[in-house]
């Protein structure tokens, strides 16, 4: 198999849940300087009625260990939906569609704590589910996450969520009425050590890589694939905030 099917055939891989194992030794992430996991382990006591947003395959969701009948996950992605549903469908976990199953089926005041790694927003319905005195913990993708890659791939790319900052952020939770307790923001750096690395990675996330295939950026692809015999990797960076906040009591 030469160079370029062995991209092709990266980018006809399918990845389940949110688990970027297949690129292990093949790319490397440089640690934030916060720890989210930590963070909302200090504050997800057992006793505690708790939703995770977008909980992708739910592979963190799990590592909290957290009472089944105490955790609601929604989920918007098909694949990762139907994943849900067959893991927990003899558990306690409430699995709910963001598009099928409205969160507004859920009453409000219903949660003294959510959670959000890395999905979508939607602030004042998060204040509407929370209980007074509940916390809010995200994890967010900033706007220019991998920006330079995106646009060395496609010259016209622009990013799909650019009001997605940590100011902006801030600025619409104070406003819905929340207190903000911690934010920070970081750019690491993420390096890839070979292209179909690269292909794997862009085509698993289409909204920063919107019109990216193998025969379209065959040509920047091959310049990748140079630069890295000449250097060793290609590195972008990843754009992070992370914000805490709570609702008065």
């Amino acid at each position: 198999m030469d160079q370029v099917d062995q991209w092709q055939a990266e980018s006809q891989l399918a990845m389940h849940g949110w688990d970027f194992s297949h690129l292990d030794g093949r790319w490397e992430n440089e640690p934030l300087p916060w720890d989210y996991q930590a963070v909302v382990k200090a504050n997800l006591k057992d006793e505690l009625m708790w939703l995770d947003v977008d909980t992708g395959g739910g592979e963190l969701m799990d590592s909290f260990r957290h009472p089944a009948h105490k955790t609601v996950v929604t989920e918007g992605w098909a694949p990762n939906l139907k994943l849900l549903r067959e893991k927990y469908a003899t558990s306690a976990v409430t699995v709910i569609s963001d598009q099928n199953e409205d969160l507004a089926k859920v009453p409000d005041q219903h949660f003294d704590i959510i959670t959000n790694s890395h999905g979508a927003l939607p602030v004042q319905e998060t204040v509407n589910k929370l209980r007074p005195g509940g916390i809010f913990i995200t994890q967010q993708v900033g706007a220019t996450n991998n920006f330079a890659l995106s646009r060395f791939l496609d010259p016209n790319y622009s990013p799909a969520y650019p009001d997605n900052t940590l100011i902006d952020a801030c600025a619409r939770m104070q406003a819905a009425g929340l207190r903000i307790e911690q934010q920070n923001s970081a750019f690491s750096k993420m390096s890839f050590f070979d292209v179909g690395a690269i292909v794997y990675y862009a085509t698993m996330i289409p909204w920063e890589f919107p019109n990216f295939s193998v025969a379209a950026c065959l040509p920047r692809l091959r310049q990748l694939s140079r630069l890295i015999t000449e250097q060793g990797s290609i590195a972008t960076f990843e754009d992070r905030f992370l914000i805490v906040a709570r609702k008065p009591a």
